[in-house]
């Protein structure tokens, strides 16, 4: 197996370096001919709009759509989770999005750059306890198809309480932030920056053995779980953790 990452900008030595942990090959992509022979491609990490830029400037966005739409598996994280989506809120309005998991997802949407944070997250879909995760000015996703499984997700003060009809803020939902459609998965967060490879496992184990069973919750397009729900599930895990 050999997996190509996408080597324009961002976060790719971090995800080669993953890769080589759990003993898959891996080869950088900066031109068309490098797409040649992949098993898989990941779009990493870095800045959304600048990477569709060099896309575009490189040759590489539309012989990418075409792999993409064949079939091609892939793992988008951060900027990547947008290039992969159906639609990018707040980018700019040539932003480039392939539709290859039928999401919507707003730009930086978990705040700026201070607003950054690492967190636990409950994935039941990987065994071994919480997954760590770090959020770097991170996109949140707003919508999700009928077909997209939700594998985490977490709660976020809204960032809209200045659109028309949004959640005043401070108010508190659950996001989708780990999801899943056939054979592409993408990540609000940056797995490779921690030392936990199970998203990088699960993304593999995807091509070489099949897509496993995941999270039902919160599948097909819908409205996502407001304030109440929220703060009842945070009520709950803190009484679990004051009886532990």
């Amino acid at each position: 197996m050999e997996i190509g990452i996408l080597a324009l900008q961002g976060d790719v030595a971090e995800h080669r370096a993953a890769l080589s942990e759990i003993g898959v090959a891996s080869r950088p992509v900066r031109r068309p001919e490098d797409l040649a022979g992949l098993d898989g491609v990941i779009l990493p990490g870095g800045e959304s709009t600048t990477m569709s830029m060099l896309l575009d400037s490189s040759g590489l966005a539309d012989p990418l759509g075409k792999e993409l739409d064949a079939g091609l598996p892939a793992l988008g994280t951060c900027a990547g989770m947008i290039l992969l989506a159906t639609e990018a809120v707040d980018g700019r309005s040539d932003q480039r999005c392939y539709g290859a998991i039928d999401i919507t997802v707003r730009r930086n949407g978990f705040g700026r750059q201070l607003e950054s944070f690492e967190c636990e997250l409950e994935v039941p879909a990987l065994a071994g306890g919480p997954l760590p995760a770090v959020f770097i000015r991170a996109p949140v996703v707003e919508t999700i198809g009928a077909e997209v499984e939700v594998l985490a997700t977490l709660a976020q003060p809204s960032p809209g309480g200045a659109r028309e009809g949004a959640e005043p803020f401070g108010a508190r939902r659950a996001v989708p932030v780990l999801c899943r459609q056939g054979v592409v998965l993408v990540a609000a967060f940056h797995p490779e920056l921690t030392p936990d490879r199970r998203v990088h496992e699960l993304f593999v184990s995807s091509i070489d053995g099949g897509v496993r069973a995941g999270s039902e919750e919160l599948s097909g397009t819908q409205a996502l779980p407001g304030t109440e729900e929220v703060l009842a599930t945070e009520e709950v895990l803190a009484t679990e953790e004051e009886g532990r």
